[in-house]
């Protein structure tokens, strides 16, 4: 039975997580990219509105997938969208100019903590009582594995900090998320897609909302960055350098198990869509984007 069908044949039958009548295991995995985000973001509207979510087992969050994923959780990824193209929200998340001042480039704590709960509120509670799994993704800083930080988020303070460890890039979000004694940085540098945890877990059905067009590949490190992030890792998490330099290699064999998957759906920006860089805040572009992941989730889920 393809993904579509798996679907088709779960709302017909109006079936919940707990209460299958097949043996599937159908999930959901959100890369992630920082702003590039706003892709897999618009990607997640069409499932909630057309109340697909609870047709899933597991969704699984990577980098600002994890952030994508925890608002399709709660129930507002369409309410919450526009928090991409507002600049009180963007310019205060992601200033370069702070490189300067040795304050982070992207405040990922401010944007949880603050953007999260005040200006923007995500339901948190209402993320922890889903039936849906949620699975944020991070990598140990020590052993430098890709980390399924599921176990570790119990309430409220948890979930923000598995939320802020999926998200912690290296240098620019300041220093890792230590989670029961142990570091984690950013996802993207052991599972951009974690397709590899999800098959672990059994997953037999795939979809994948992906943040890069077809045509984009990764690129190794330069030797600017090779010498500024060794040295970072070196400090903060050891463990991290050697995924990270190959890192290319990684994302190749994720790429290998969704295209030789035989029950996997990836729905990518289409070709000839923008470019988006990692802290791109530019009103225009990433609202450009969501608009761009609406309509590709719903060609490729064939919605009305």
């Amino acid at each position: 039975m393809s993904v579509l069908e798996l679907l088709h044949e779960r709302r017909q039958r109006q079936s919940v997580p707990g209460h299958r009548d097949d043996d599937a295991r159908l999930v959901l995995l959100i890369e992630g990219g920082s702003s590039r985000g706003a892709y897999s973001s618009g990607m997640t509207i069409p499932i909630e509105q057309h109340g697909l979510l609870p047709l899933f087992d597991a969704v699984y969050g990577s980098s600002a997938g994890s952030l994508n994923a925890a608002w399709l959780l709660c129930g507002r990824a369409d309410r919450s969208k526009h928090a991409w193209w507002d600049p009180a929200v963007m310019r205060t998340t992601i200033n370069p100019r702070r490189a300067f001042t040795r304050r982070p480039v992207v405040d990922t704590h401010h944007l949880i903590h603050t953007i999260y709960t005040q200006v923007v509120p995500m339901g948190f509670q209402e993320i922890v009582d889903n039936a849906v799994e949620f699975h944020p993704m991070a990598t140990d800083g020590l052993s430098g594995e890709a980390a399924d930080l599921h176990d570790h988020v119990r309430d409220t303070p948890s979930l923000q900090a598995a939320l802020r460890a999926s998200t912690a890039m290296p240098l620019l979000t300041g220093a890792p998320v230590v989670i029961d004694g142990r570091p984690y940085i950013d996802a993207g540098l052991t599972a951009t897609v974690p397709v590899k945890t999800a098959l672990e877990q059994k997953a037999t059905h795939v979809i994948a909302l992906r943040t890069r067009r077809e045509d984009e590949f990764a690129m190794p490190p330069t030797r600017a960055e090779r010498l500024v992030l060794t040295r970072w890792m070196a400090r903060n998490a050891p463990g991290a350098i050697e995924p990270w330099l190959r890192h290319v290699e990684i994302r190749t064999e994720e790429e290998d198990l969704l295209a030789s998957h035989p029950e996997c759906l990836q729905i990518r920006p289409p070709l000839g869509s923008a470019r988006v860089g990692r802290t791109e805040r530019r009103p225009h572009v990433l609202r450009a984007a969501v608009d761009t992941g609406v309509r590709a989730a719903m060609k490729a889920l064939e919605l009305d």
